[in-house]
């Protein structure tokens, strides 16, 4: 009988410890897959901000040599503007008209412009002719006969 109750306990443990064991193993292999899954997670954080640095070192190299071609675009300019001022002929060019011509021009301005333009109102007393009792353009009716046409 001691056997027995020996047996049946044993029996009972074990399952009571095989029921323990899968509620462990349980809880153990979700923790174990949740800090694979963070571990994961923090490596792809890590390769992003590698990847933001290393966009963000590129971007400051880009403009770094787009700065450097401006400056040297504007340095181009400054020595183009200035071989074209040297090039363009002073202000005491020869004028197109002498002195004397301008004069007379200036002194002729009012003859060859009319500030006032003096224009001819015509007073219409008769309507035109669309409007008028009699008809006439399109709208005359007269139809030619071959008679007349011949």
């Amino acid at each position: 009988m001691d056997i027995l109750i020996a047996l049946i306990i044993f029996i009972i443990g074990a399952g009571a410890g095989f029921i323990c064991n899968q509620l462990l193993s349980r809880s153990n292999q979700e923790t174990t897959k949740l800090a694979a899954q963070a571990s994961q997670s923090e490596a792809a954080l890590a390769e992003y901000k590698q990847n933001v640095a290393e966009h963000l070192d590129s971007s400051t190299q880009l403009l770094q040599k787009m700065n450097e071609t401006c400056q040297t675009a504007m340095q181009q300019m400054e020595q183009s503007t200035q071989l074209l001022q040297q090039a363009t002929p002073s202000v005491d060019a020869m004028p197109f008209f002498s002195q004397e011509t301008q004069e007379q021009l200036a002194q002729t301005v009012h003859l060859r412009h009319q500030k006032t333009a003096e224009e001819s109102v015509e007073t219409i007393t008769e309507p035109p002719l669309d409007y008028s009792g009699q008809a006439s353009g399109l709208f005359n009716d007269n139809k030619k006969t071959e008679e007349q046409l011949s």
